[in-house]
């Protein structure tokens, strides 16, 4: 994966209707964090992942096209 962007390298017009689903934000989001190795943020995020965190990775992907990056753990 050459790129560093969200949701798989997806399209941003993807990535914010992926985002928009809270299910596919809540495993996306998980699976993203995972796959950089942050094991920490990925449990944040499937621990409270239909909360905060949803609403904030939605706002930031339709403003900046990324989602919610608070732990370089």
């Amino acid at each position: 994966m050459a790129s560093k962007k969200d949701y798989f390298g997806l399209s941003r017009l993807v990535s914010i209707i992926l985002a928009i689903i809270p299910f596919t934000a809540w495993i996306c989001g998980a699976i993203t964090r995972l796959s950089e190795g942050k094991i920490v943020a990925a449990l944040i995020r499937l621990i409270f992942g239909f909360t905060i965190v949803w609403i904030c990775d939605l706002v930031l992907m339709i403003l900046h096209g990324k989602i919610l990056r608070l732990l370089n753990i």
